[in-house]
């Protein structure tokens, strides 16, 4: 027995006001929650993302609090892929150097035997430092 699918990913955030404007105006994800202080969730696809302050989730929850989650967090930064075909890393490219945003590397993956061409990937960080990726999935064989 194995999971079908990895229903939430989460990143772990030092300004959830810098995140949130990020996530949502730059990368055009849409907010679905948000608990001051705590959390800033987004859809993505049919996944959501999670973006924790991690200082608060490392806390227990109070005593009878409603959603008793368990405490969780890290430091430093992590890393997120999204899924994006040749095409679309291209405008993405071109959409965050015009916001702004430094693409930190660029370039394709070593093909997979019987493959012609490797899959493309592009790096950049989010205001938290956290690593980010778009990548053609047949980069993992998809």
């Amino acid at each position: 027995m194995q999971p079908a699918a990895i229903l939430e990913s989460a990143l772990y955030v030092t300004d959830l006001d810098a995140a949130e404007a990020f996530y949502g105006e730059v990368l055009g994800l849409e907010r679905i929650a948000r608990v001051e202080g705590r959390h800033v969730f987004f859809r993505c696809g049919t996944g959501v993302l999670l973006l924790f302050d991690a200082g608060a989730t490392s806390q227990p929850p109070a005593p009878g609090a409603r959603l008793p989650v368990p405490p969780h967090g890290t430091q430093g930064p992590g890393h997120l892929c999204f899924a994006a075909t040749a095409d679309e890393i291209a405008r993405w490219k071109a959409h965050l150097e015009a916001r702004g945003v430094t693409v930190e590397a660029d370039f394709e993956w070593p093909p997979k035997p019987g493959e012609a061409k490797g899959g493309r990937s592009i790096y950049f960080r989010d205001p938290s430092g956290n690593s980010l990726e778009f990548a053609e999935p047949k980069i993992w064989g998809i």
